[in-house]
């Protein structure tokens, strides 16, 4: 409670005024140094993509012309011709001697004199036996038999293997040697072993001041090289895997840039650390800061002016009003220079004049109504005149003989008592006197209508003493007579009942006839009027069911979208209107 009297306290206009300014400044500022930051951000490492994908050109290329070198003289060895005259030798089934294999040596050593890396290049026959080096071993011993598969795929061209399982620090290259005096058919496997070493690409980290991690990957996703030695193998797998070109790795984030390999199907990854990218960000951050903080100082000061210049005449007009509830209203003085708080202080001065003016007007008006309501009074009749009459009328009835005559002047002296002798509005009778004075009315009726109107009416003790609203079911039992029996040539009979439910304290109390009743569109628009509050033209006494409905609303607390009656009616066989009184009427003051 005190937090929210203190908050009421300091919830001013100024306050708000200020309160908004400052808002507007901080959305402002946070916004424009957000769009800054992000935006330079993302150009540092636009930028950055950029030149490292370059760079990652830049190395592929150089892989790509050493491996062309290799192939280009591995292609030399294949085809020479005294190669190809021992291979084709050992095709036809004669085997080559140790002499004329031995002097393979200066053919294949050529490879190594020109290519770096090259560890051994070994020579094999159509059927794996090895002809160079000379030291007995097979095509089976070094490389499995997919290998072989997939060299003879390629008809000739040179494949590379990735690691040799057998010694993980060298790169297998195999190619089918092709026979060209024999319709290029296969005649044997050149076997190419390269020192891993040469594919680290260390003088392109030593360019990148070692702001680069390097990972070369071939087709079957194994490691050929990576300058991050301890790289795992499944790290190896989330780099390859990744498609949005940013990873988390345990020392934070990395961007991945790749160029894949069209002679070997290599795939190369360069790995930049964001913290190395995005150095000058904090530079950025700083700049945009210190502008932010000083221009922030400097709009609370404008604001806090602003704010007091404008609000001030507010305030003054503010103590002037709280002033004028003590007495008569009182125009404020023009103080203000500004416009529109002159044109304020004008508009609450001529509100002042106008309210002044019609509260004398009220006062008058007030005046000449209670002057009319008097003379209204006066011409009223008086009710005890007219009971008076009727009683002398009975008496020179009863006189004369006219019994039938003098019982009905009694009845209807009885039900005028009851209907006008009414002090207030909202009076409340029992279900018992209601149900009497609806008696009289029939009886009234019964003398117009004769043997055409029959009524029944039951009324158990449970529910005689229940209070409701008077005149709430003669206008009713009224509707039932002049719409249903009367305009029936053969009349009717209404009956009217009441009972209290089995579950909770509602009465219900239902007036019936077996009249004319109402077609399916009159009935609709009866329903409708009832919840509109439009009330028809009604014959008689003028009060209908929608005025009933009305005084239940008023009378009672019904649920919302629930009302007090209900009228079930059927053309040509009579007409059925239930009234529920709920136990608990509505609260008024």
């Amino acid at each position: 409670m005190s937090w929210s009297l203190r908050w009421m306290q300091h919830n001013t206009l100024r306050n708000q005024m200020l309160f908004g300014f400052l808002l507007v400044m901080v959305v402002v500022l946070s916004g424009v140094a957000l769009v800054t930051f992000q935006s330079v951000s993302a150009l540092l490492k636009n930028n950055a993509k950029v030149n490292i994908q370059h760079t990652a050109v830049q190395a592929s290329g150089r892989l790509e012309g050493m491996l062309k070198q290799i192939d280009t003289l591995s292609t030399q060895v294949a085809t020479d011709n005294y190669v190809q005259q021992l291979l084709l030798k050992e095709r036809d089934g004669f085997r080559t001697t140790f002499a004329e294999r031995q002097r393979l040596s200066e053919i294949i050593h050529m490879v190594r004199l020109y290519a770096n890396g090259i560890k051994s290049v070994e020579l094999y026959s159509g059927s794996g036996r090895k002809m160079f080096p000379l030291d007995g071993t097979s095509l089976q011993d070094r490389v499995d038999a997919d290998s072989v598969t997939r060299a003879a795929e390629r008809k000739g061209s040179l494949v590379w293997l990735g690691a040799d399982p057998n010694d993980p620090g060298v790169i297998l290259a195999i190619r089918q040697v092709r026979l060209i005096d024999s319709n290029f058919d296969p005649g044997g496997y050149l076997l190419v072993r390269m020192n891993r070493d040469v594919f680290e690409l260390s003088d392109l980290r030593q360019d990148a001041e070692g702001g680069y991690e390097l990972l070369l990957v071939d087709g079957e996703r194994e490691r050929i090289a990576s300058s991050l030695a301890e790289m795992r193998g499944e790290d190896v797998g989330r780099i390859v895997d990744n498609a949005s070109g940013m990873i988390r790795m345990k020392d934070g984030m990395w961007m991945i840039v790749r160029e894949t390999s069209a002679v070997t199907g290599w795939t190369l990854y360069i790995l930049t650390p964001v913290s190395r990218i995005t150095e000058g960000i904090t530079v950025l951050r700083s700049a945009i800061a210190v502008p932010a903080l000083i221009g922030f100082i400097l709009y609370l000061f404008l604001s806090l002016f602003l704010s007091t210049v404008i609000t001030k005449p507010i305030t003054q007009l503010k103590r002037t009003m709280r002033v004028a509830r003590l007495g008569m209203l009182k125009p404020v003085e023009n103080v203000s220079s500004t416009i529109e708080i002159r044109e304020l202080n004008r508009t609450y001065n001529e509100m002042v004049e106008n309210i002044n003016n019609l509260i004398r007007l009220v006062y008058e008006k007030e005046i000449l109504q209670s002057r009319a309501e008097l003379k209204a009074l006066q011409a009223q009749v008086n009710p005890h005149f007219l009971f008076n009459t009727m009683e002398v009328l009975y008496r020179s009835l009863h006189q004369r003989g006219e019994r039938e005559l003098a019982d009905f002047v009694v009845t209807l002296s009885e039900f005028f008592r009851y209907t006008i002798t009414r002090h207030q509005r909202d009076e409340w009778v029992t279900l018992k006197e209601e149900f009497a004075h609806i008696e009289k009315y029939l009886h009234i009726m019964k003398k117009r209508l004769g043997e055409r109107l029959a009524w029944k009416i039951d009324l158990p003790a449970t529910a005689a003493d229940v209070p409701i609203p008077k005149l709430l079911v003669q206008p009713v039992v009224e509707n039932a007579i002049v719409h249903g029996v009367e305009e029936n040539i053969s009349g009717g009979t209404v009956t009217i009942a009441a009972w209290r439910e089995t579950q909770g304290d509602e009465i219900v109390i239902e007036v019936s006839d077996n009249g004319a009743g109402m077609s399916g569109p009159a009935l609709q628009a009866l329903v409708q009027a009832m919840q509109t509050g439009d009330v028809p033209s009604a014959k008689g006494s003028g009060v209908g069911l929608v005025n009933v409905e009305r005084r239940l609303r008023l009378s009672y607390a019904y649920p919302p979208g629930v009302g007090g009656l209900q009228i079930d009616s059927r053309e040509g066989e009579g007409t059925t209107v239930r009234i529920a009184i709920p136990g608990r009427r509505r609260e008024t003051t």
